[in-house]
């Protein structure tokens, strides 16, 4: 009989719980507002890639050639070995370049032409100096005013690579563009 009393407890107790919990009432749900539709806001006017945020232009402005270097504004664009062609792929980094010369206008850049350690130094100057030119060319065909851009070699001078290898050498086969002062701006 103590175990009929016990199990009746249990059982009593759990139905209590049922009810009570099923008595309880939950809060509703909270009204959303009804939205209703209005005209988007007219989208901002597209800013050109030519065309800097003003804040931005004057930080850069501000800044002496050696920090703006620093920022990496530029990329370097590469060559074959033994060639001064400018590369496909290479075509879309000089764009960039380009869009970056024309967004602020009072830079001036060198274009540096690179070898690797092959070759003597007298051709490899000259080889530097072909591929300097071709990214200058190029630079110049997009709408980059001549008069901001220099060109110069370094040959096999100032390597980006020691070690003496093809991924190395590939490396040093470079362009590199270094802002070197600012322009009046017209």
């Amino acid at each position: 009989m103590p175990y009929r009393k016990i199990f009746g407890n249990a059982v009593s107790g759990l139905a209590l719980m049922v009810l009570v919990l099923a008595g309880c009432h939950r809060n509703p749900p909270p009204k959303v507002p009804e939205v209703v539709p209005t005209s988007p806001p007219p989208a901002p006017a597209p800013v050109s890639q030519a065309t800097p945020i003003p804040d931005e232009y004057a930080r850069i402005k501000a800044m002496d050639p050696e920090a703006i270097n620093r920022l990496g504004l530029f990329a370097d664009v590469h060559f074959d070995f033994d060639k001064a062609d400018i590369l496909p792929a290479d075509q879309n980094v000089l764009t960039r370049n380009a869009d970056v010369l024309k967004k602020f206008d009072f830079l001036k850049v060198a274009v540096e032409g690179h070898c690797d350690e092959r070759g003597s130094v007298k051709y490899n100057l000259a080889l530097g100096e072909r591929r300097a030119r071709a990214a200058y060319d190029y630079l110049v065909s997009l709408g980059v005013p001549a008069e901001r851009l220099t060109n110069t070699s370094y040959g096999k001078e100032a390597p980006l690579c020691m070690e003496h290898n093809e991924d190395c050498w590939a490396k040093n086969r470079r362009g590199h563009f270094s802002v070197t002062g600012k322009a009046a701006r017209r």
